[in-house]
């Protein structure tokens, strides 16, 4: 079996490299703490370890073809998206859950439009439709969870909510979702209207990225849920 060696210079690589480790640890940490949670914690500590379980499978595969290739088709990087972002949408649902159930509805409208977000956005940037019309369908997503977290239901549950541990938690994950998710667009505009990014560039910015946007998100819910459990014993 051929090794295939990290380059010192590859820098590319490296996040690859690192974002692989950082997403087995935590996976690993949040998996561990549903056991140090109260019982209504559980689900979104878990939630949020499934989704860097899942990740660190993709940063495993997309390590291999990079050092294999030397390049990262987009197809790999959505569908890592196409399940890691609903997961983190009902993750929120359920972390201002465990304060009053918010509508059942609204779960699945929130895992819906996570999904469509990320569907629309690979289409438009493979060429399936039109990169203008993918664009608009994922920013039209992106500001519909947006207004559920500050303005819907989900951001009444948590203005009213009596504990400051879940307000504060909430606070740092709709900042999450809101700066951290960000960079998506972003790089979707300079990709398609703006004369691109070379492949190593963008995965750099991608893959830093996902510090906040996995592992950040992770460690708030787990920092809320064992401050709260604690608190509650």
């Amino acid at each position: 079996m051929e090794v295939k060696l990290l380059q010192s210079t590859d820098v590319t690589g490296g996040t690859f490299t690192l974002l692989l480790i950082g997403m087995i640890g935590t996976a690993v940490l949040l998996f561990l703490g549903t056991g140090w949670v109260s019982r209504k914690w559980k689900l979104p500590v878990a939630l949020a370890g499934i989704v860097a379980m899942l990740a660190a499978a993709y940063y495993w595969q997309a390590r291999e073809v990079w050092l294999t290739a030397g390049q990262m088709p987009v197809i790999y990087r959505y569908i890592d998206w196409l399940i890691t972002v609903p997961i983190q949408v009902l993750a929120l649902y359920f972390f201002i859950g465990t304060v009053a159930r918010p509508p059942t509805g609204l779960f699945w409208r929130l895992l819906v439009v996570a999904i469509v977000m990320i569907l629309a956005r690979y289409m438009g940037e493979v060429g399936f439709m039109h990169p203008t019309l993918g664009f608009l369908i994922g920013i039209v997503g992106w500001l519909y969870i947006l207004g559920e977290v500050y303005f819907g239901k989900l951001g009444e549950i948590n203005t009213k909510s009596a504990s400051e541990t879940v307000q504060t938690g909430f606070f740092w994950l709709r900042l999450v979702v809101t700066i951290g998710w960000a960079i998506y667009p972003l790089c979707y505009f300079i990709g398609s209207f703006a004369g691109g990014v070379d492949e190593g560039t963008l995965s750099i910015v991608y893959n830093l990225a996902d510090f906040i946007n996995q592992i950040l998100f992770g460690l708030i819910i787990l920092y809320a849920a064992a401050k709260e459990s604690a608190t509650a014993r």
